[in-house]
């Protein structure tokens, strides 16, 4: 706990403020007690420095086991590292491992404790904000804590003599309430109208463009034919009439 303050207040908070002066906005719709989740986009390894850089409250984030299974003093460093910093290590090797994965951030939930997730289950492959997974829903559902939509845009800005820098926004929007669908924990029709509702309140503060295909399919794609992302969701995407038809939508009202 001690060493998560060390590192945001102390040993990496500072520089990273100094440098790139990251902005949050909407940080009210945050709350200062009790268990919440905060699903956002997914662009940079960094984006886990950012979003709790803006909070006063800790932000437990599930993250791959593998940043917990280095050996040698790299390895424990990089464990060390990685536990103080408010990671929890999660297996996302099989259907079995996502089951464990949800049942992690629910019992992280029923601590009172902020939950930081990436619904598209991988960095974006293009920048692009990718379909969402519906382990978010599950764990809303169960919990029924508020969902919190959050938003890291990253920009290009030019300086003088060619030289450019990133400006970093944080931006947190309305907390979403799912109380309405109390009891449907489970059905598959509920929880992808849940997760498209998220991935819209996402998509409305990032400004991104959204595919309606999981980001992970695309890179395990890419990986085994080489192939780019464009040509990778061009194959995936449905025909235009049907995406239409599967594109996030508000469920409010």
């Amino acid at each position: 706990m001690l060493f998560y303050w060390f590192l945001k207040y102390v040993a990496i908070g500072p520089a990273v403020r100094l440098v790139f002066r990251p902005r949050a906005e909407g940080t009210e719709h945050v709350p200062r007690t009790g268990a919440a989740i905060l699903a956002s986009n997914h662009l940079a390894a960094s984006d886990w420095i950012f979003m709790p850089l803006s909070l006063r409250r800790r932000v437990t984030f599930l993250a791959k086991a593998e940043y917990f299974r280095g050996s040698g003093v790299k390895g424990s460093l990089q464990r060390l590292f990685f536990a103080g910093s408010g990671q929890v290590p999660i297996d996302r090797t099989d259907a079995s491992a996502a089951e464990d994965a949800i049942r992690t951030g629910i019992r992280i939930l029923s601590e009172g404790k902020l939950l930081g997730i990436y619904p598209e289950g991988t960095r974006s492959p293009d920048g692009r904000l990718f379909r969402g997974k519906t382990g978010v829903a599950r764990m809303a559902l169960e919990t029924r804590v508020p969902v919190v939509p959050v938003a890291m845009v990253y920009r290009r800005r030019a300086l003088p003599f060619g030289r450019s820098i990133t400006t970093v926004r944080v931006r947190f929007g309305k907390a979403l309430d799912f109380s309405r669908y109390e009891g449907l924990s489970g059905d598959r029709f509920v929880e992808r109208s849940i997760t498209d509702e998220i991935m819209y309140a996402i998509l409305k503060l990032s400004g991104q463009e959204y595919v309606d295909v999981y980001g992970a399919a695309v890179k395990k794609t890419m990986d085994a034919t080489g192939s780019s992302a464009v040509e990778i969701i061009a194959r995936l995407l449905p025909p235009v009439d049907e995406a239409v038809d599967r594109a996030p939508t508000s469920l409010a009202g």
